[in-house]
């Protein structure tokens, strides 16, 4: 009964929700039409999916002609010097999604291999924190879309190559991504320090540990459970980020893809748009479930973890 009651509410919320955007979206008239509902919503999605697999089949038959040109022409000059070509096709829906995972994780990692070592250092040292926390609050409230200018015109400045490996795009991105999701991590981290049990500091003293085993075997395990609350907050603010980032720069995403459908004006956009509003929010969900399950696993206090 237990089980079925949890399984029960969140899918009663769920519906509540999908008649409520039914009946709501009937009701607003835009310049495209009306409103998209659940229905119309889905009917774009499904739209998406098989526009993916065209484009697929597409790349597929261009490298199985690409291929028998390539044999062709060893087969009347065994030297000939074959190229192999990349295709070059419009990016899928499915394709920007995979753009966006693959920048956000990559801002995340960065910004969590800056923010956890820095939010140790600070919660060891008060005179640091002390020190550094007016710049940590200054700059935590700065928008992504102020951040934004000032990391492309540094990128532009200092990424220069005639053959680059990464995209100036990806950089702009991920950089930016960094530089405003790494604040809840590095101030947990620091908290979490700082409130090591007295107790645990004062075996600590007795045993005379160096100091990275007692950051080792007293500060990491008792401030896991913050460093996870932190975590998951910066992955959170990670993912919105990147969307406006994507919408502001016009970088590959589905940030942009939302914008290039707001100004392609079909009557299919509205329903594009929402499809890709919903996977947003879907995929937030997911990265902060997937936190929360890392949190769960490796956090030794169980009860914090459960929140």
């Amino acid at each position: 009964m237990q089980h079925s009651r949890r399984l029960a509410l969140p899918m009663l919320g769920i519906a509540v929700f999908l008649l409520l955007w039914h009946l709501a979206a009937s009701q607003v008239q835009t310049s495209l039409g009306t409103l998209p509902g659940p229905v119309q919503t889905w009917q774009q999605f499904t739209n998406l999916v098989a526009e993916h697999q065209h484009e697929r089949d597409r790349e597929a038959a261009f490298y199985v002609r690409q291929a028998k040109r390539n044999a062709e022409k060893l087969a009347r000059a065994p030297q000939a010097e074959v190229r192999i070509r990349e295709y070059t096709g419009k990016p899928t829906f499915f394709d920007q999604i995979g753009t966006s995972l693959l920048t956000v994780m990559a801002g995340f990692l960065l910004a969590t291999a800056i923010a956890i070592p820095v939010g140790i250092v600070l919660g060891l040292n008060k005179g640091l924190y002390a020190a550094f926390n007016p710049v940590i609050q200054l700059l935590k409230p700065v928008s992504p879309l102020a951040w934004l200018p000032i990391v492309t015109m540094v990128v532009s400045a200092l990424y220069v190559s005639d053959d680059p490996r990464v995209a100036k795009s990806f950089l702009n991105s991920l950089f930016t991504v960094a530089m405003c999701s790494l604040w809840p991590t590095l101030i947990n981290t620091a908290v979490g320090v700082t409130g090591v049990d007295q107790d645990l500091l004062n075996v600590s003293r007795v045993l005379k540990l160096s100091r990275w085993q007692h950051v080792r075997t007293i500060v990491l395990p008792s401030s896991v459970p913050m460093v996870f609350t932190g975590l998951r907050l910066s992955l959170g603010v990670a993912w919105m980020v990147l969307i406006a980032a994507e919408m502001l720069a016009q970088n590959p995403g589905l940030g942009k893809f939302v914008w290039d459908e707001f100004q392609n004006g079909s009557a299919a956009s509205l329903g594009r748009i929402m499809v890709a509003v919903v996977t947003i929010g879907f995929i937030g969900l997911l990265l902060d479930r997937s936190m929360l399950s890392l949190q769960r696993h490796f956090s030794w206090n169980q009860q914090l973890s459960q929140h």
